[in-house]
């Protein structure tokens, strides 16, 4: 595999480090931005990140974008998520941002894509009370009226960023074929009929409930093709698995880091804890998992820009499993290893575990990504 970064990569990836070390490399920087950490998303240290000109790494040059590849925003991902930038808007806007490229007309590119460079958040309305992992099963709908404006009813839930994003991509159902009838539509924040609620978690203020009462948009709302939206949103999943991988690896990377150096410095029975067997042996465990996380997300990644039309069921399925798996075993081996220390909110290894857990949840859980895996091998 191919692991080795460009010049230019190796720049982008030391000025990101440098960056998180300066804006929030301490505790008392962290609690500041976040709230005491309930939420992941710090408006004026994203706009920040805006002006160096970061956020539009992957997006074409025309909108102002830098015209890098999947590989430039999967390295931006992994090393804010390791630095613990709070910038957790730029994931769902990254994959939203992928999608109005590549199925958006001229003016909702210039519209969009312009605004993510300089600052917007976006957000992707697709999950519902009652489709999740079944997407196809998803009621809200969008009718077309006598005007040919379109007017949506129903509700989403689990929408990462609402609260914040500018702009939402919302998926409607527009005809009654179950994957065949599913459209995506451009629904600006503000819009009259949207009502945003928040959802409590463990990790804060991360997702809510969208509900939407006679929301009218325009007939130009519709992003790529009536009743194409399965299609387009397949089409997707490499950039979505992908992106949530190099986000989870950051993560574990971090776990992983925090403990070696607490089992360094913790004493017991007049020697570091790190000396013993048992623990040693899992930090072996435990680097070696991360480095072969670190070269998968990295090769499928390479793969995709190189390859920019091609699908990678597998091996995005695979990288996503193995980067969120891998996450959540670092914070949950870290927190062991970290004995009480580590459930403590004085350390940081309890908000790894928070981050975690429902990492291999969302974007498709571990069981489905399994399942994809296994049926490209005609299973």
């Amino acid at each position: 595999m191919r692991s080795h970064l460009t010049e230019e990569q190796a720049g982008f990836v030391a000025a990101i480090r440098d960056f998180a070390k300066r804006e929030c490399g301490t505790r008392e920087q962290r609690d500041a931005l976040t709230s005491g950490g309930r939420e992941a998303h710090n408006p004026e240290l994203y706009a920040g990140l805006a002006a160096l000109g970061w956020l539009g790494a992957c997006l074409p040059e025309e909108y102002g974008g830098a015209g890098g590849g999947v590989a430039d925003a999967c390295l931006f991902l992994e090393e804010t998520s390791y630095g613990m930038v709070p910038a957790g808007g730029f994931i769902t806007t990254v994959i939203a941002a992928k999608a109005y490229e590549s199925f958006g007309s001229e003016e909702q590119r210039r519209t969009v894509l312009s605004g993510v460079v300089n600052g917007d958040v976006l957000s992707i309305a697709m999950s519902e009370p009652d489709a999740g992992s079944d997407v196809g099963a998803l009621r809200c709908r969008a009718r077309r009226d006598a005007g040919g404006d379109w007017v949506v009813d129903g509700q989403k839930t689990w929408i990462s960023n609402a609260h914040c994003a500018r702009h939402i991509l919302l998926v409607a159902r527009t005809g009654e074929d179950k994957h065949g009838g599913l459209t995506m539509f451009h629904l600006p924040a503000g819009t009259a009929g949207v009502e945003i609620r928040r959802i409590d978690t463990m990790g804060g203020r991360e997702v809510n409930d969208v509900f939407l009462t006679g929301v009218r948009l325009p007939a130009d709302a519709v992003v790529g093709q009536v009743d194409g939206g399965w299609r387009q949103l397949m089409a997707g999943l490499n950039h979505e698995r992908l992106f949530l991988a190099s986000n989870m690896l950051g993560l574990a990377r971090r776990a992983f880091d925090d403990a070696v150096g607490f089992v360094r410095e913790r004493e017991q029975f007049g020697r570091p804890v790190g000396s013993f067997q048992a623990l040693r042996h899992r930090i072996a465990d435990l680097a070696t998992e991360i480095e072969c996380t670190r070269l998968l997300v990295r090769e499928v990644a390479l793969r995709c820009d190189e390859r920019p039309g091609e699908l990678f069921p597998r091996e995005a399925s695979m990288a996503k499993l193995k980067a969120t798996e891998t996450a959540k075993r670092a914070a949950l081996d870290g927190m062991q290893m970290m004995g009480g220390y580590g459930y403590t909110t004085e350390f940081d290894m309890e908000r790894h575990l928070r981050a975690a857990v429902v990492s291999t949840v969302y974007g498709g859980t571990s069981e489905i990504q399994r399942d994809v895996i296994g049926k490209t091998y005609g299973l």
